[in-house]
């Protein structure tokens, strides 16, 4: 039988563990050179409908970079389609969504998701993965309404989401009923893929950073309270995270999660100080990764010293992997997390 490290579990439930369990965001494919010799056959979309394919590019970093957990290969577009929105993932662009949301119409077209019939593929990588492969949890995850939402509404990728916005503040009725669907098909679908096997989930509100914390109270926090309440019954750690949404710390610790993710403008002593006594996860700049050894070497020193003040520590990136970052860095820095933060253990 598999023994399965579960030191990233435990840093997540806030309790001690022998050394700072790391992972990183955007960790499969990308930067990888065979994950790149995938994408010359594959579209994303093609890798993740081929679960043994989906399954390899998942678990690739986990052996090569000996990382305390392994995050599903998938896009946080994955379930739209099966509520009834197009998606098209360009190669350069970003999601492309040919049909975007203008009225409560809109919104009451779309349908609900059934995961074993409409997203088959994604349970079938979690049970390879999780009853066959990994010896680390595996993470599940999804998009949070307002970053899906604000794809649905601008038709793909925006700098100032100002066309999100004004449908919020305009059409209030309408932006509610917007969440709800959203909200019902995400807590839907994170039960499939608990179900499934998946042992903490991590929620992406990427953009909700374009929110201020007046706004984020009115028209997010409601939903994100109904989707963490209903989550927590299931008794794995959640993960919340964003980028640029330091002024929203305080709000997501509120919420029913056990892990307030940081990215890297907001540093772990300061958010101590806010009164964030949860888990926290991060927080290197991904930039970093492209200095010299000796930076890279001193700030994520700089981030353990802070993170092992109490327990309840994950080592992360304050942000996704991006593709010019070498895999050999991604292992040196892996094994520097662990060998370093186990000697301040001590």
């Amino acid at each position: 039988m598999r023994q399965i490290n579960e030191t990233f579990l435990k840093a997540a439930r806030g309790e001690k563990t022998d050394y700072t369990p790391v992972w990183y965001m955007r960790q499969a494919g990308r930067s990888q050179p065979e994950y790149r010799k995938l994408k010359e056959k594959y579209s994303l979309f093609e890798i993740t409908h081929q679960p043994e394919i989906c399954a390899y590019v998942t678990r690739l970093p986990v052996e090569q970079y000996d990382v305390d957990a392994a995050i599903l290969y998938k896009d946080i577009m994955s379930p739209l389609p099966s509520i009834g929105v197009q998606v098209d993932i360009k190669s350069g662009i970003g999601p492309v969504i040919d049909n975007p949301i203008r009225s409560m119409a809109d919104v009451e077209k779309l349908g609900e998701i059934d995961p074993e019939s409409d997203v088959p593929y994604v349970l079938e990588t979690i049970r390879i993965l999780t009853e066959e492969q990994l010896n680390v949890p595996l993470i599940g995850f999804a998009g949070a309404p307002f970053t899906l939402a604000s794809y649905m509404i601008e038709g793909g990728p925006s700098k100032n989401y100002n066309k999100t916005k004004a449908f919020m503040y305009a059409e209030p009725k309408a932006w509610f009923a917007l969440m709800d669907k959203l909200a019902d098909m995400t807590i839907t679908y994170v039960r499939s893929q608990i179900k499934a096997g998946a042992r903490a989930i991590q929620i992406f509100d990427s953009w909700v950073g374009a929110l201020n914390v007046a706004d984020y109270r009115v028209f997010i926090k409601p939903v994100m309270e109904r989707i963490f309440n209903e989550l927590k019954t299931e008794n794995v750690p959640l993960i919340m995270f964003g980028v640029g949404a330091s002024h929203l710390a305080m709000e997501w610790h509120d919420l029913s999660l056990d892990v307030v993710g940081l990215d890297w403008r907001l540093p772990i002593e300061q958010a101590r100080s806010m009164g964030i006594t949860k888990t926290v996860q991060g927080n290197l700049d991904p930039a970093i990764l492209l200095a010299p050894w000796e930076v890279i070497e001193e700030r994520t020193k700089a981030i353990i010293d802070q993170g092992v003040k109490q327990p309840g520590h994950i080592f992360n990136l304050g942000h996704g992997v991006f593709p010019e970052v070498s895999p050999d860095v991604l292992k040196r820095l892996t094994t520097l997390v662990h060998e370093y933060s186990a000697e301040k253990l001590k």
